[in-house]
């Protein structure tokens, strides 16, 4: 893409109501716009990670055996009545009523529908385990949404749902979604610690919050050092085994949230104890018969008796993993995106726009790049250098490949890596083999 034709919107200075890194930063690099409070337009280049964390997330639930389908985000009210959690939910639910004075709401979560979607079409217990999820839209309306797309009102959720015959079997689903968090962060860059959870409106006896340590976290958080040392993606996992002792590793192991510190446990780790600030970027559910039995999800056994399925829930904040990426990997000077959810791969950069040699070396860069696969941003702005560099670093390419004459003279162009800021003078087809490598 050529960023003269690119819509990327970016901003010098900070907007006042921006209190928080990401969601400076994801102004300032157009990535999102206001539309109201606590909702978001999302412009190419935040849409661009938005669709990149998506599929990661896709990825891995396929992996795990969860099927995806889509569920509307208007559901009707007398789910939420069976269920008995319509009133219960309290304001942050929209309600809404339609022409025919019938009462609908914009759905802050889908388990009664997909409870709902479950009784009307399994009824034998060997149709089970099924783990059903989606990634959709939700509204959720705070009383005060802030700190960007961290706490919006509208955001985008994949929340999945397992369905199982009894504690053993929705255990084994629960430890499923466990591993497949645990891997689905380790793929963006991130270290998730599970942490154990109330459960809040969703309800059940067991439930895990994934945080990420970042320094602006929104939340304190405690941990045994030794969990930050295990690298999941090493790990062997096989979804059709036993998985239990992977998430032992870790459920072992001291972590908690400010909630839930015990002082007394934590004072025995010494110095294997990590005191940090923390975002929560996924939670997950055990709660058995709470929506089943009420909603009469109920299935024939393998004698014959009536068996109300065991359920779980589980969900990612999507979009909310945008800015929480942005709160652990930035800079003064802007973003630093890990290569896996990175908008582009490569910011090219023309420091001299309509000098010949300039010209033609960045348009074969660019034509080599895009046809091996590389995503690149070229600029090919009529703008001064300075600016040019300010505005690759606020937007964060892990790559940056500078072209200039003094350089092409001496037969190199500039590779700078965002992460470290290292720099290196190479041949164009070194730079391209780093590139491809």
């Amino acid at each position: 893409m050529r960023l003269s034709r690119y819509f990327l919107p970016t901003m010098k200075e900070t907007p006042s109501e921006a209190q928080i890194a990401s969601h400076r930063l994801m102004l300032r690099s157009g990535m999102v716009r206001q539309s109201a409070a606590g909702i978001y337009s999302w412009l190419p280049m935040g849409l661009r990670v938005l669709k990149k964390i998506e599929a990661i997330v896709r990825a891995e639930q396929d992996a795990a055996g969860a099927q995806e389908l889509l569920m509307p985000t208007i559901q009707p009210a007398e789910l939420w009545k069976e269920s008995g959690r319509f009133d219960d939910y309290g304001k942050e639910m929209l309600r809404i009523t339609d022409r025919h004075e019938r009462e609908m709401l914009y759905g802050p979560t889908n388990e009664e529908l997909i409870t709902d979607i479950f009784r009307k079409d399994i009824k034998s217990y060997r149709a089970l385990p099924k783990t059903l999820y989606h990634i959709q839209w939700k509204f959720r309306d705070e009383v005060r949404p802030r700190f960007g797309v961290m706490r919006g009102r509208e955001f985008l959720m994949k929340d999945s749902y397992s369905f199982d015959l009894d504690y053993a079997g929705a255990r084994r689903s629960y430890d499923t979604m466990f591993v497949a968090y645990l891997r689905t962060f380790a793929r963006m860059g991130l270290k998730a610690i599970p942490m154990a959870a109330d459960t809040g409106p969703i309800g059940g006896d067991l439930s895990h919050e994934f945080i990420i340590l970042a320094e602006t976290g929104e939340s304190q958080v405690y941990c045994h050092k030794d969990l930050l040392d295990i690298d999941v993606l090493s790990e062997t996992v096989d979804y059709a085994g036993d998985l239990s002792p992977l998430v032992e590793r870790f459920t072992s192991l001291y972590a908690a949230t400010d909630e839930k510190h015990d002082v007394t446990k934590a004072a025995a780790l010494g110095d294997k104890l990590v005191s940090a600030r923390g975002i929560e970027v996924g939670h997950i559910f055990y709660f058995g018969t709470k929506y089943s039995a009420p909603l009469g999800a109920v299935l024939h056994g393998p004698n014959g008796e009536s068996i109300v399925a065991e359920m779980g829930s589980y969900g990612i904040g999507v979009s909310r993993l945008v800015g929480a990426i942005i709160e652990a990997y930035h800079d003064d000077a802007g973003i630093i995106w890990p290569e896996s959810v990175a908008p582009f791969r490569v910011g090219l950069v023309n420091l001299k726009t309509g000098d010949a040699d300039c010209d033609r070396v960045c348009g074969e860069l660019y034509g080599t790049m895009s046809g091996r696969g590389i995503e690149v941003l070229y600029d090919d702005r009529d703008e001064r250098a300075g600016v040019k560099f300010a505005d690759m670093d606020l937007i964060g390419l892990p790559w940056q490949l500078v072209v200039g004459p003094k350089g092409l003279k001496a037969g190199v162009v500039e590779l700078k890596f965002r992460a470290t800021g290292e720099k290196h003078e190479l041949s164009v087809e070194s730079a391209l083999a780093r590139l491809a490598g």
